[in-house]
């Protein structure tokens, strides 16, 4: 591959929520594809991100779109909602309404965080001033003058202004000329007279500004009039999700009249079935611009003058706590709207004005703020010029600039100059562009236009490889640093994450670097934004991998959304038996939960079926004695793992299939000793140490030595040494299990285990087997509650957690009621099918102890001592004799 590239320069007009959308991504698509970048902000504002929109630092202004639809990013749609939960809000859902302040600093802390990684590729300018004009220079490129005076000159400029400004033209001109009209109440300080005085105001206007300032300026004591020629207020969000339908069908070439009648329709279903209108408008977002472009420019007008009003506000909005302010506002009487349009205003003996309306009445107020919003024709004196020269022309219906894909057109229908806009400026067009989710889509689609990839070229098979020769599509130094992460995650030693970290910042385009840390981060608890990493990895993959690593990406994708990821995992591997990584994501050992449905049978022909791309490889032989062990073939999965071993002594999956053939042979004495030993040497850097801590643990509770496992417990599992999902699978799998039997005294230090949990994995586990745990550890805190929210989570989820483990948080918390023979009914009946969640049978065993405990204190002895004599056929162990010894006649 080659890393020459040609330095570009790239301008961007304006630097409010548009401006910073289209830096990030100019940022990132540069980095990803180490294009050397210069980048230049202009925009007199202090701080970037915010613009009119998001300066306001009133609390009572919030988004009119829930944060869920919020991200910068469109392939990574929690971006802002965990942005939100890493500062300060750890319980903000998506349907919340945050703080148009608070998506200001979002959207500067993106920007800011997109230029840290693209440091080195891309060097970023902030210049404080306005560009007035704009011209060609002769070799292709354009030169902004700015309003300092100095020119600036780059390869390209995006000029993401926003919306155009207020005309005023309803104002009679006696009320233009008042110093009691506000004309831009955005602009800071121009509400601070109005804010102080005690008169009345009138708000010209009735959509989301008006909202927002009726907000801002309502006290006890005053009146606020709202005036608009439809008298319409924007309508509510519904405070729960009113459910999904998909838009109908025959849109495509139709006139407005058959489009009105397709549209009314479809309101009309979507209130029988859901009882809301909203699903039906909601499912012709993404149809919007395509429905506009189909009408004609008569069409169209028609549209505006008969249902742009009531289009607008069903469309747009308003957070369900800004509707119940208003709400009481009306209904205390201090917010008044009207119908109707201003005729006239007069200044009276007193300093106020008398605002007479077309319907005949006349409103006495202090203050006369307008509300109206944008005006079509772009005004600022940049695109002025612009349209004075013909280098851009006004967009359709005059309404905001023409454009093909978001290169302006000049006057002669061409793309002239490399000039590009976004947002609101293609209102004319798209009609609906001002909204964060139509933004967001068009700044990634302009940095992939002015950024275009450049061929990747390889010199004949120079191309590196992982461990397993298998090709990667990057650079030597990622390649080696993906091969040691790849080898520490074979071998289940510490530092895979960190190996894999280096592999993307040496190559932020390389994919499958990505993937694995999106992989780590779900099944491991590795601390990755896993939707961040997962966005990486599809971004890369579309530009530069091939048909491997499309296939890996595409896999990691599924098993974190959990679509189809478990048959999609195993069609990988069928295709690229080679693949080490997506075979130790498929086989259930200590690393990785495994495909959940994978039966003993299948997981034999899964390793059958890639075995000879690994010709007796230790990692492989490895995964052959942990799936022999768990098909109870104890003998040969201990020579199976005695002989990885000898091959490379720090296999931890061969370490981990010798502990399950201890335990399972009841061999608790000499598979304690050994285990501990290893622990304590070739052990100190296994990336699952407690794991192992575990293992030791379980072999001192089979031998009812309840001070070996306390002294375990607190020296090596308890939190502190132990965190996250570790914590949830050993930690506090262990209390539970000492409690069961009698091992443990006093209160269980469940609390610690849960505290150091992080919150999110506690109420929405990703996986059936961490879910396990979840519940697990929650019932031996006692806390229905939680329980209960985990079962309505299992509900939705995956069909692992929705057939198995919903039922399982209902029997635990029949356990917890002590309802015990409810709680006994429903764990039994889970046992055959408690394979699905993955993991092993040690750990699982667990449910089946808890079975034994409620059958025990729902008297029903002999049953108990039904399960206790298979358990000691199974394998012997001191403390399930003594139980056994405990429940006789």
């Amino acid at each position: 591959m080659t890393d020459v590239r040609k330095r570009q320069s790239v301008a961007i007009v304006g630097a409010g929520a548009a401006g910073t959308l289209t830096a990030v991504q100019l940022c990132e698509t540069a980095h990803r594809r180490r294009t050397p970048l210069d980048l230049v902000l202009v925009d007199p504002a202090p701080e970037a991100g915010r613009g009119a929109a998001y300066a306001t630092r009133d609390p009572r202004h919030r988004l009119n779109v829930p944060a869920g639809n919020m991200s910068a990013y469109p392939d990574d749609p929690g971006h802002f909602v965990r942005w939100l939960c890493r500062h300060g809000e750890p319980a903000v859902t998506g349907a919340d309404f945050a703080t148009r302040y608070r998506y200001g600093a979002y959207l500067a802390d993106t920007l800011g965080q997109a230029m840290v990684r693209a440091h080195g590729t891309v060097a970023v300018r902030r210049l404080r001033t306005r560009a007035e004009s704009c011209t060609g220079t002769p070799d292709g490129r354009v030169e902004l003058r700015l309003a300092t005076g100095g020119p600036l000159t780059a390869d390209g400029a995006v000029l993401a202004t926003g919306p155009a400004g207020t005309t005023a033209g309803w104002a009679p001109p006696a009320l233009r000329t008042s110093p009691r009209f506000v004309a831009a109440p955005w602009t800071p300080g121009a509400l601070d007279p109005v804010r102080d005085s005690p008169e009345d105001i009138l708000l010209v206007g009735t959509g989301l500004t008006a909202v927002d300032l009726a907000l801002t300026l309502d006290r006890p004591g005053r009146t606020l009039h709202a005036l608009s020629r439809s008298g319409l207020l924007p309508q509510p969000h519904a405070l729960g999700p009113a459910g999904a339908m998909p838009a109908p069908d025959h849109l495509d070439d139709t006139s407005l009249g058959r489009l009105r009648r397709a549209v009314w329709r479809h309101v009309s279903r979507s209130v029988r079935t859901h009882g809301d209108w909203r699903p039906a408008l909601d499912s012709l977002r993404p149809h919007t611009a395509r429905l506009w472009r189909s009408l004609t420019p008569e069409e169209r007008e028609e549209f505006l003058a008969r249902e742009g009003a009531l289009w607008n506000t069903h469309r747009h909005r308003m957070a369900p706590a800004t509707a119940e302010h208003v709400s009481r506002a009306r209904t205390a009487r201090r917010l008044h709207v009207h119908t109707g349009t201003v005729t006239r205003v007069t200044a009276t003996e007193t300093g106020t004005l008398a605002v007479e309306l077309s319907n005949g009445h006349v409103l006495h107020v202090g203050w006369v703020v307008d509300c109206t919003g944008p005006g079509r024709r772009l005004d600022d004196p940049l695109w002025q010029r612009l349209f004075g020269s013909g280098t851009a022309v006004p967009g359709p219906l005059g309404m905001g600039a023409a454009t093909r894909d978001g290169r302006l057109l000049d006057a002669r229908g061409r793309t002239g100059l490399p000039l590009f806009t976004l947002g609101a400026p293609r209102r004319g067009e798209l009609w609906e562009t001002t909204a964060i989710p139509e933004i967001r889509v068009q700044a990634a689609e302009l940095a992939q236009r002015i950024l275009p990839p450049e061929p990747v070229r390889r010199r004949p098979g120079r191309r590196p490889l992982d461990g397993n020769g298998q090709p990667l599509s990057t650079r030597a130094e990622a390649a080696a640093a993906y091969r040691g992460g790849l080898d520490r995650v074979l071998k289940v030693r510490a530092g895979a994450e960190e190996a894999f970290a280096r592999a993307v910042a040496l190559d932020p385009g390389f994919a499958l670097g990505h993937a694995a840390l999106a992989l780590l981060g779900h099944e491991c608890a590795a601390a990755v934004d896993v939707p961040r990493a997962l966005a990486d990895a599809q971004r890369a993959a579309r530009e530069r991998a091939d048909e491997r690593e499309r296939s890996f990406v595409a896999v990691v994708t599924r098993r974190v959304t959990g679509d189809d990821g478990d048959q999609a995992l195993v069609r990988h591997l069928r295709e690229h038996p080679g693949d080490a990584l997506a075979l130790a994501a498929a086989v259930p050992t200590i690393a990785f939960s495994g495909v959940s449905d994978l039966q003993d049978a299948d997981a034999l022909r899964l390793l059958e079926l890639t075995s000879p791309a690994y010709d007796g490889h230790w990692f492989h032989t490895s995964l052959l004695a942990f799936l022999r062990q768990e098909q109870g073939r104890l003998h040969e999965a201990g020579e199976l793992a005695h002989r990885a071993l000898a091959a490379e002594p720090a296999s931890g999956h061969a370490v981990h299939a010798l502990a399950h053939v201890h335990y399972e042979s009841g061999a608790h004495e000499a598979g304690r000793d050994w285990l501990d030993g290893w622990v304590s040497g070739r052990g100190r850097g296994a990336v699952h140490r407690a794991h192992f801590s575990w293992h030791i643990a379980l072999h001192e509770l089979a031998l009812d030595d309840p001070g070996a496992v306390r002294r375990r417990w607190f020296t090596q599992l308890a939190p502190g040494r132990v965190r996250g999902v570790r914590a949830l699978v050993d930690s506090g799998s262990l209390l539970w299990r000492a409690r069961l039997s009698d091992s443990w005294d006093g209160d269980l230090p469940t609390a610690d285990v849960l505290d150091s949990v992080a919150r999110e994995v506690l109420e929405r586990p990703a996986t059936a087997f961490t879910a396990l745990h979840v519940a697990v550890a929650l019932t031996a805190a006692g806390d229905l509650p939680a329980l209960h929210r985990l079962r309505d989570h299992a509900a939705g989820a995956d069909p692992v957690q929705r057939e198995v483990i919903a039922p399982l948080c209902e029997a635990f918390a029949a356990l917890v009621e002590e309802r015990f023979h409810e709680a006994a009914r429903g764990l039994d009946a889970l046992l055959p099918v408690l394979a699905r969640v993955g993991g092993s049978a040690a750990q699982r065993e667990v449910v089946e102890e808890t079975l034994l405990y409620a059958l025990v204190a729902d008297g029903r002895c002999d049953a108990a001592r039904r399960l206790l004599d298979a358990r000691l056929d199974r394998k012997p162990a001191p403390r399930d004799r003594r139980l056994r010894a405990a429940l006789l006649p």
